[in-house]
């Protein structure tokens, strides 16, 4: 696996790879890579020949009081591990190279509606920062096919209103969330919890299957989400949200509703976790 820094360099190699017809998949990511990360180039693999993973922490997602200071940045393991996943090219631009004329003048993506919900109320600007840099990535490699994971839910859906609406000609594949043995979700920042903080955090997940069963009981809606807000309380965790939505676009459910997704942002310790879980009734 070869790494290239600059926009001209990850050109050159995607041109040629263009010249003999071969298909381009893209994994774009944050770096500090975990198995979850690793899974996505397995699903990519299956849908191009070439495989182009990014690895950048972008300024322009994290809010005033986040953590882009402090986020792991761990190119050397980064490396190994995408080679081990059999990944053809690496991608580690600079902050420059992604934003030219500093990430404050930078032209800016925004989507609508979709945005504007859960993760988009509770952390002002990030989805325009993460659209904004998925259109920059997108320009430079140019993939067939790019793959994000369905942990960060509505960034997935994010991006796929963002390809359609912008008419770019990239097939969006979700990949299935990887999980501990307990059930946690794998994120980076799960290295922010203790060890008895990653026990407690498998709340989430039981509390998700714990809203899917009410749905399916026909429990009112707002029963169960004030259930599920109570019980991460009691396990010590500080919820943003608890909520049931429309798969399809986050709205409020209808009274015919059949396709649902469980959303749960809760903060424990240092770390803020987000997990989801999709159903039907």
């Amino acid at each position: 696996m070869e790494t290239v820094t600059r926009a001209d360099e990850l050109r050159a190699r995607i041109a040629a790879w263009r010249a003999r017809g071969e298909r381009i998949g893209f994994v774009p990511t944050l770096g500090n890579l975990h198995a979850g990360h690793f899974s996505l180039i397995d699903v990519a693999r299956g849908h191009a020949k070439r495989i182009v993973a990014s690895v950048f922490v972008n300024p322009t997602q994290f809010g005033p009081n986040e953590d882009f200071a402090s986020y792991p940045r761990t190119l050397a393991e980064d490396q190994r591990g995408l080679e081990s996943a059999k990944c053809n090219l690496l991608f580690a631009p600079s902050v420059d190279e992604i934003y030219p004329f500093g990430a404050a003048w930078t032209v800016r993506v925004d989507v609508p509606v979709v945005s504007e919900t859960l993760d988009g109320a509770a952390r002002p600007g990030h989805f325009t920062g993460v659209a904004t840099v998925v259109t920059k990535l997108f320009n430079l490699v140019q993939p067939d096919v790019a793959v994000f994971g369905q942990k960060d839910y509505q960034q997935l859906l994010v991006i796929r209103r963002m390809v359609a609406d912008l008419r770019m000609p990239i097939e969006i594949v979700g990949a299935p969330t990887m999980r501990e043995a307990n059930g946690l979700a794998m994120s980076s920042r799960n290295q922010y919890l203790t060890i008895e903080e990653r026990e407690r955090a498998a709340v989430i997940y039981r509390t998700l299957n714990a809203m899917r069963d009410q749905a399916r009981s026909e429990h009112a809606i707002s029963d169960i989400e004030k259930s599920a807000t109570e019980t991460l309380i009691a396990a010590g965790l500080k919820p943003d949200y608890a909520v049931l939505r429309r798969a399809d676009d986050l709205g409020e459910p209808r009274a015919d509703e059949r396709r649902f997704v469980a959303l749960i942002a809760a903060r424990l310790g240092r770390a803020r976790l987000i997990d989801n879980l999709s159903f039907e009734v």
